[in-house]
């Protein structure tokens, strides 16, 4: 069982929100809607060059406003993090199940030892963030790496993904893939099972979602 962490499990994209509206506000700008829909689940070198270039600041330093961005979500973190519809209810019977999981993740290692506190790091048999591997989603190698730190064939595994970089990514690796939007509603994508939130999702229903993949 592979599981996305923003806005998957937590319900931290507005918090991403709050931050990158303040770093344009740092910049004298404004970014745009469109700009933010377009980072969701992206890497941060990704996000900064989507930031700059829709604030019409291109020459900003990518490394100097991810340094900013990763101190003020740090202390958003520290305040707490609330857990998305269903999704606690599913990472615990998943794990009472003894069903290997891991967390598959764009963001840094640092920030993801914060959301462990909510989490559990009990919670996962393995976890891949975004800074420990050599290309970020959408490739699939984050995916990739989670199959096989579990020892499990990634045609074995389920990916449970909100964002539509993260789906790629994982259907990509060859996962079967639930897509559980946090924001507005997307079209569908083939090959990917789509749900309006976790509650009521279950280990039948994943096995379910399996077996009509």
């Amino acid at each position: 069982m592979l599981f996305d962490m923003d806005g998957t499990l937590v319900d931290s994209e507005k918090l991403w929100d709050v931050v990158l509206v303040e770093l344009a506000a740092h910049y004298g700008a404004v970014l745009s809607e469109a700009a933010r829909h377009a980072i969701v689940g992206t890497s941060m070198a990704t996000a900064m060059q989507l930031l700059h270039t829709d604030i019409g600041q291109p020459w900003r330093d990518p490394q100097r406003s991810a340094a900013w961005i990763d101190q003020r979500i740090l202390e958003l973190f520290r305040g707490g993090l609330q857990w998305r519809p269903g999704a606690m209810e599913l990472l615990a019977a998943v794990r009472q199940a003894g069903v290997p999981t891991a967390l598959v993740t764009s963001s840094g290692r640092q920030l993801v030892e914060v959301a462990l506190d909510t989490l559990g790091r009990e919670s996962f048999d393995a976890v891949v963030c975004g800074d420990e591997v050599d290309a970020t989603k959408p490739h699939p190698e984050p995916y990739l790496r989670a199959a096989r730190l579990l020892r499990v064939p990634i045609g074995e595994c389920v990916a449970i993904e909100d964002s539509a970089t993260g789906v790629r990514s994982a259907l990509a690796a060859g996962a079967t893939v639930l897509h559980v939007p946090a924001g507005a509603a997307v079209e569908a994508i083939q090959g990917v099972h789509l749900r309006g939130s976790l509650t009521g999702v279950d280990l039948a229903v994943l096995a379910e979602l399996h077996a009509t993949r």
